[in-house]
C-alpha cells in the first residue's frame, strides 16, 4: 500500500525480488534458520511474487510506471573474494551483533549461520546496486529491516557518496496486540490458488470492532475524509457496513470488483436469516467432486471423515474425528455427532449435492459424480 501510495503521487516503485538473497536466508526475525530453497522453488515464488505485485501498481514505460527487478542479476555472479575485499571491510562484528534479530536468537541460544550472517552484507549491498542501476534513493521495508537497510544507507555513502534513506513500517497488530495476517487456518494469502477470494473476503469482514476504522484507512483508498464522516455512524449495524465497506474494498483492489456480486450472494446464503440447505444454498457453496470410484446409492455409502479430509476441512483421519468431538461438523446443517456416520444417498439432493461445514464459517458442496450420472 505504502509503494501504491508514492506511486500515485508520482514517484516510481523499483521491486527488488530477492532471487538471490532467498539462496541465504533473512535471519531477522526469525527463531531458527530458514529452511533454503531450490532454484525452481525460489523461481516459483519469485513468479508469484511477480504477479501479486502487478494487481497492485502499474507497470509500463512511463515516468512513474514501476519496474520489477531481481537481485540474482547482480549477486548470482559475485566474485567471492573481490566483495569481502571492497565491501566487507566497511562492515564490523561489532555493529552486526548490535542489531535486535541477531540479539535475539543469540539470547535463545539458536544458532546463526554464518550463511545468515552474510544476508546483512548483501541486501546492504542490494541498496548500493539499486542506486547505482536505477537510481533509487528510498528503501522501503519492515521495522524488522530496520538494521539492513541503515547498513545499506551507511555501504552507498561510503563506497559511491551516495545519499539515500530508509523508511520502514511497523509491525501491523490488531486493537487486542495480535499479529495481522494470520487466523486459526492459517495465513491469509493474497494468492487466490492458496486462498479464496470469498475467504479473503471473509477475512476482512470479520474484523475487530475497534479496527475497523484503522484498516479502512490504512488499507483502502477512500479518503479519509468519508472515513472519518462514515466512523460517525460506527454503531451497531452501522459497524457491520463498515465491515462490508472494508471487505468490499480491500477484496476490489486484489481480486477485482467483478467477484463481490458472487462473494454477497454467498454471505448473504450463508449467514443471513433462514439460511439452510436449500438449492441456492448449495449453488453459492464451492463444489468439491467425490472421485468417480465413490459410489453412492441406498446402502453403499461414504463416511464422513472421508468427506471432512477430502474438502481440506481436516488434513487427517484424527484431526477430522477431533473436528465433529468438538461438535464443529455439520452435514446439511445438522450437527454430526458420530465420528463413524456414514452419508448415503437420502443425505443428498436431486442433484447429488450436500452440504458439508466445519464450524460457523466454512461451507462447501460435496457432489456425488455417481449420484448425478444416475439422476
Amino acid at each position: 500500500m505504502v509503494l501504491r501510495h508514492l506511486q500515485k503521487a508520482g514517484h516510481q516503485p523499483v521491486i527488488l525480488i530477492g532471487g538471490g538473497t532467498t539462496k541465504v536466508g533473512d535471519p531477522s526475525g526469525k527463531d531458527e534458520s530458514r529452511q533454503l530453497l531450490s532454484q525452481e522453488q525460489i523461481q516459483e515464488n519469485v513468479d508469484s511474487l511477480t504477479k501479486i505485485f502487478k494487481t497492485f501498481l502499474t507497470f509500463g514505460d512511463g515516468p512513474s510506471d514501476a519496474i520489477l527487478v531481481n537481485n540474482a542479476d547482480w549477486l548470482d555472479n559475485i566474485n567471492y573474494l573481490d566483495f569481502l575485499r571492497n565491501y566487507g571491510r566497511h562492515f564490523t562484528i561489532n555493529r552486526m551483533l548490535s542489531f535486535e534479530s541477531v540479539k535475539q536468537r543469540l539470547a535463545r541460544e539458536q544458532p546463526l549461520t554464518f550463511l545468515e550472517f552474510n544476508y546483512m552484507l548483501l541486501q546492504a549491498y542490494d541498496f548500493v546496486e539499486l542506486n547505482r542501476r536505477y537510481g533509487v534513493k528510498l528503501q522501503l521495508g519492515g521495522s524488522d529491516q530496520w538494521g539492513n537497510i541503515i547498513s545499506g544507507v551507511e555501504l552507498a555513502r561510503k563506497i559511491d557518496q551516495s545519499q539515500v534513506f530508509g523508511l520502514t513500517a511497523p509491525l501491523l497488530t490488531t486493537s487486542d496486540g495480535k499479529k495481522m495476517g494470520k487466523t486459526a487456518a492459517g495465513a491469509v494469502w493474497l494468492n487466490s490458488d492458496l486462498l479464496p477470494p470469498f475467504d479473503y473476503w471473509q477475512f476482512w469482514r470479520n474484523t475487530a470492532d475497534a479496527d475497523v476504522i484503522r484498516f479502512l484507512k490504512l488499507f483502502t483508498e477512500l479518503s479519509i475524509e468519508k472515513i472519518d464522516q462514515l466512523a460517525l455512524g460506527a454503531e451497531g449495524s452501522g459497524l457491520n457496513e463498515l465491515k462490508v465497506l472494508l471487505a468490499d474494498e480491500t477484496t476490489k483492489m486484489l481480486h477485482g470488483k467483478e467477484c463481490l456480486e458472487q462473494i454477497h450472494i454467498r454471505a448473504a446464503t450463508l449467514f443471513g436469516k433462514g439460511r439452510g440447505s436449500n438449492e441456492g444454498d448449495l449453488d453459492a457453496l464451492v463444489p468439491i467432486l467425490l472421485d468417480s470410484e465413490i459410489i453412492i446409492s441406498d446402502t453403499i455409502g461414504v463416511s464422513i471423515v472421508e468427506l471432512l479430509m477430502k474438502a481440506e476441512m481436516a488434513t487427517s483421519k484424527s484431526e477430522a474425528r477431533r473436528l465433529i468431538k468438538l461438535g464443529g461438523a455439520k452435514v446439511n446443517d445438522v450437527k454430526v455427532d458420530d465420528e463413524n456416520q456414514i452419508l448415503y444417498r437420502k443425505s443428498f439432493d436431486s442433484k447429488g449435492r450436500l452440504k458439508l461445514s466445519s464450524g460457523k464459517k466454512k461451507h462447501v458442496a460435496i457432489i456425488a459424480n455417481s449420484l448425478k450420472e444416475s439422476i
